[in-house]
């Protein structure tokens, strides 16, 4: 094999191994529709610290009193451990309220963006988990 050839098959190689990843992120425009805005209350079931997401699971009880399991997305595991969060910030079994934005196709999925567990304010799109936590920590109990 020529050396053009073979460089073209190792970036055509190179390329589909990165291309998962580049398609798996997105915008949040693209998936979730700021004007559906909706609040949780349930139990968290599952944890997946991964990139581009970090997704968490919660069993909330629907208008019938079935227990219904959500996808819940949150930002990037680096800008989460950037606002102070650890991975023991949000634990499975911990009952929490979250408001957040639907996602557009109308399935169980939907970004969260302001997280309160335990009377405590642990996410908010605006603030640090530190900040956050000092400063409304009274407002939720």
């Amino acid at each position: 094999m020529n050396p053009i050839k073979r460089s073209a098959l190792a970036l055509a190689m190179a390329a589909g191994c990165v291309s998962p990843a580049v398609h798996a992120h997105h915008s949040f425009a693209a998936e979730f529709d700021r004007n559906k805005p909706l609040t949780l209350e349930g139990v968290v079931t599952k944890i997946e610290w991964q990139n581009p997401h970090i997704r968490f699971y919660l069993d909330v009880p629907d208008a019938s009193g079935a227990v219904v399991n959500w996808e819940l997305e949150l930002g990037s595991p680096n800008g989460l451990l950037r606002a102070g969060w650890t991975r023991n910030s949000l634990q499975v079994g911990q009952k929490v309220i979250v408001s957040g934005f639907l996602a557009k196709d109308g399935s169980r999925l939907a970004n969260a963006s302001r997280i309160v567990a335990n009377g405590k304010l642990i996410l908010s799109e605006t603030t640090t988990a530190e900040e956050a936590a000092k400063d409304d920590a009274g407002k939720y109990k």
